[in-house]
């Protein structure tokens, strides 16, 4: 996908790099750490480069380090790992109208390049799928989509791959983790600005439910506080979508 000629000549590939640089140096300082966190934790040196290349799921990765660590079961590692990306469901259930028109390869490495951030600011620019027929926007939107995502792969492996290797000149006392929530949570409240409209005003809702509940339910085991906090976030809007007719904020992007 990111590599075909024509996207990559598409001016929508280089808005998606554009849009993704300004958060880039925040993923970079998260993965960064993370590399950090991987060497620091006992992992022999191949698994860790062999994480941080094959995994491009940054807090499935730090809930799956102390399992590896402590030789938990196979099934106890993917269980959780499963469970931390379960928001990745709702995410695909939102791209499947922009991607179904695509070979099943493009899908793919489409759903691969698909992270928080680039998921967020492609349904930023693109509110809604191309119309049946019109190649030309779904060629735009997959384009700015390789930039986009593309950017925020190479962002993430290869500072993970540079605190693996230098994980002894990192100090996680640093903190430079957090930068990649700030990164994130930057665009999230861009999301809920705008014109007053109800749909914003359920993403507002979406947000203020999806934080609380996962505050209160921090204590719960495999990071499960995430899943809580997607499900009541979802059935809030849900209810309040039937009863005032208002659209879901997941169906204007």
């Amino acid at each position: 996908m990111f590599l075909r000629a024509r996207y990559r000549s598409h001016p929508a590939y280089r808005l998606g790099i554009h849009d993704m640089a300004s958060v880039a140096p925040g993923i970079a300082a998260w993965g960064l750490m993370t590399g950090v966190a991987m060497a620091n934790a006992g992992m022999s040196q191949p698994e860790c480069v062999l994480m941080a290349l094959l995994v491009f799921a940054g807090s499935a990765q730090l809930a799956a380090i102390p399992l590896f660590v402590a030789d938990a079961p196979m099934w106890v590692i993917l269980a959780t790992a499963f469970c931390v990306n379960l928001r990745f469901i709702v995410f695909s259930a939102h791209l499947r109208a922009y991607l179904l028109a695509l070979p099943r390869a493009e899908r793919l490495i489409s759903g691969y390049l698909t992270a928080d951030l680039s998921y967020v600011q492609f349904v930023r620019r693109y509110p809604a799928p191309a119309a049946k027929g019109d190649p030309t926007t779904l060629e735009e939107q997959q384009a700015y989509l390789a930039g986009n995502g593309g950017l925020n792969w190479a962002a993430w492996v290869s500072s993970n791959l540079l605190g693996v290797l230098f994980a002894a000149s990192v100090p996680e006392s640093l903190g430079l983790g957090f930068a990649g929530i700030l990164g994130l949570l930057g665009v999230c409240l861009s999301l809920l600005g705008g014109p007053q409209t109800v749909s914003n005003g359920l993403r507002v809702v979406a947000a203020l439910a999806a934080g609380t509940c996962a505050v209160l339910a921090a204590g719960l085991p495999l990071k499960l506080n995430i899943v809580v906090a997607i499900v009541i976030a979802v059935a809030v809007c849900l209810g309040l979508e039937r009863a005032t007719g208002a659209p879901t904020p997941s169906s204007d992007g």
